[in-house]
C-alpha cells in the first residue's frame, strides 16, 4: 500500500523505468480509456453553438464552434449549385436504378430467366449502350438480357448479355451508369460518382 505514495514524488522518467517490473494489475488503472459523448447546445442570445464533451469520469469540456473549421453552407453559391446539380442527376438516373434493382432483387425474374421485351429495351438503351466495353460484351450480337447468379459471387445476382452465338457474359449496371453520368454531366461526374457509387469491375 505504501508504493503508490512513494511514487508521487518520482520524476516521470524514473517512474517509467521502475514501473516495468511492477505487476500489470498496478499499471492497468493508468491505461483506462476515456469515452465521451458530444452534445451540441445553442446560445440564442449571441448565435453561438457550443459542443460539450461528457467523459466517463464526469469531466466536461466545452468547445465554441467558432474555433472549428468552416464547412459548406447553403448560403455558399458553389455549394448550392452542386446540390442542385446533384439532385438533377439523381432524378435523371433514379427510374432506371429502381427498375434494375427490382429486376435483380425481387421475385419478378427467376435465376436464368430472360427479361421481357419492355424491360430489355430499357436496360439496353439506358444501361448497356453506355458500358465502356459494350461492343465486347455484345460480341457476335445481342440475343437477350438474362438475370442469373454472378459467376464468382453466388449470393449476388447480375445482368447478363446472351449473345446470338449462344455465349453469355455479365455486365455491371453501375459501370454503365457511371459512363452515362460522365458523358452527360462531365463537370460534376467524378464528385457524384465518388459520393454515390461503389466500385465495380465488369
Amino acid at each position: 500500500m505504501a508504493t503508490p505514495l512513494l511514487l508521487r514524488g518520482i520524476p516521470l522518467l524514473r517512474l517509467q523505468l521502475e514501473t516495468r517490473n511492477l505487476p500489470i494489475r498496478f499499471l492497468a488503472p493508468f491505461w483506462k480509456p476515456s469515452f465521451c459523448t458530444a452534445i451540441k447546445t445553442s446560445n440564442f442570445h449571441d448565435n453561438v453553438t457550443t459542443t460539450t464533451l461528457l467523459t466517463d469520469d464526469n469531466n466536461t469540456t466545452t468547445t465554441d464552434t467558432r474555433d472549428l473549421p468552416n464547412y459548406p453552407r447553403w448560403d455558399n453559391p458553389d455549394f448550392r449549385h452542386w446540390k442542385d446539380k446533384e439532385s438533377e442527376i439523381l432524378n435523371d438516373i433514379e427510374p432506371i436504378i429502381l427498375l434494375t434493382k427490382e429486376i435483380l432483387h425481387s421475385d419478378r425474374y427467376m435465376d436464368g430467366e430472360t427479361l421481357s421485351a419492355e424491360d430489355e429495351k430499357a436496360v439496353v438503351e439506358k444501361l448497356l449502350s453506355y458500358h465502356p466495353h459494350s461492343a465486347d460484351k455484345i460480341g457476335s450480337g445481342l440475343d437477350s438480357i438474362m438475370v442469373d447468379r454472378h459467376p464468382q459471387f453466388k449470393y449476388s445476382r447480375c445482368l447478363f448479355v446472351v449473345r446470338t452465338d449462344g455465349g453469355w457474359i455479365d455486365f455491371s449496371y453501375q459501370k454503365c451508369l457511371r459512363a452515362y453520368i460522365r458523358d452527360k454531366y462531365p463537370s460534376y461526374a467524378e464528385r457524384f460518382i465518388r459520393e454515390h457509387f461503389k466500385r465495380t469491375s465488369t
